[in-house]
């Protein structure tokens, strides 16, 4: 990966460039990643990639032969070991900028999962560690603007369960 070209560092800490624009659920079609915004004990779920100082919401892309909402599956219990949960729609996003050294425009679902059970993040995962946290900040996160567009959305989620 060419780091150079897809991250940049701000006060020690590494950040994608990408831009997000949140849409109505299922209205984009075409979709290459599926993220899952999560909870745990009433606390927010983040991860911490291996690679990265910073936090990120749960996802991945979506392999050949899967719909988005088992690659979110699939994805929550790779990221956070979650073994209990229920999950469901949230909201499309369209992504644009670099990513992993290329440009890229690409379509996501976000799913909203509420964890009931959690174990050991697998071995082979690419994320190193999970926070429950109540709440979590821009300067924090991996992906800023992608949590000013979906973060707020999941809360009002959050708010009516």
């Amino acid at each position: 990966m060419d780091k150079q070209n897809s991250e940049y560092t701000h006060d020690g800490k590494t950040y994608i460039k990408l831009k997000f624009k949140a849409h109505e659920f299922n209205t984009l079609g075409n979709y290459r990643f599926a993220d899952i915004v999560s909870v745990y004990n009433d606390k927010w779920v983040f991860c911490r990639h291996k690679e990265r100082n910073t936090w990120e919401t749960q996802g991945g892309h979506i392999e050949a032969g899967e719909t988005p909402l088992e690659a979110a599956k699939r994805e929550l219990h790779e990221e956070t070991g979650a073994i209990s949960f229920d999950i469901e729609p949230l909201c499309d996003y369209w992504a644009s900028g670099l990513y992993k050294g290329e440009h890229i425009t690409a379509h996501g679902q976000v799913y909203y999962a509420v964890i009931h059970e959690i174990g050991d993040i697998p071995g082979d995962s690419e994320m190193e560690e999970i926070r429950l946290l109540d709440d979590i900040s821009d300067e924090l996160t991996t992906y800023p603007d992608y949590m000013k567009e979906i973060f707020p959305i999941a809360v009002i989620k959050r708010e009516k369960c």
